[in-house]
């Protein structure tokens, strides 16, 4: 499956980058993983739908809805039979521009808690990874 993480911004704490570094490496072993960082002035629909192009685009905003892991694992599965990029975005600390909400295929939320920026990164690395850790029958979801 082909999985792309978009972020606006890096991850810029020490244990987000660790974090983050950790989790896309061991993504990386199950999927075809790439990730663009867009640099936080480019916090901007134009930029972020031009990172995203054609793939299957999902935006991380508050209020979307919740999964259970293994619900996001079955959401996995049937992206893969698409034989489709699927982007999973995190805007900038401001949440994601209208435009991109709007012209996403699904939106998914973390918690009804808020998260720093940096962590959501690291949350989104790691939820992908557990879910894709179903899918394959690993045990790490145990």
């Amino acid at each position: 499956m082909r999985l792309h993480i978009v972020t606006v911004g890096k991850p810029k704490k020490a244990y987000a980058q660790e974090g983050f570094a950790m989790f896309t490496d061991r993504l990386n072993k199950l999927h075809d993983l790439r990730t663009t960082h867009i640099p936080d002035k480019h916090n901007d629909a134009d930029h972020i739908l031009a990172a995203t192009n054609k793939s299957y685009r999902v935006s991380l905003i508050i209020n979307g809805p919740q999964l259970t892991s293994e619900e996001l694992a079955g959401f996995m599965k049937k992206r893969e039979l698409e034989a489709r990029e699927v982007s999973f975005i995190i805007g900038g600390p401001d949440g994601l521009p209208t435009e991109v909400i709007e012209a996403s295929d699904a939106t998914l939320g973390f918690s009804k808690l808020t998260f720093p920026h940096d962590l959501a990164m690291v949350i989104l690395a790691e939820t992908l990874y557990r879910s894709s850790s179903i899918n394959v029958g690993h045990p790490y979801h145990h």
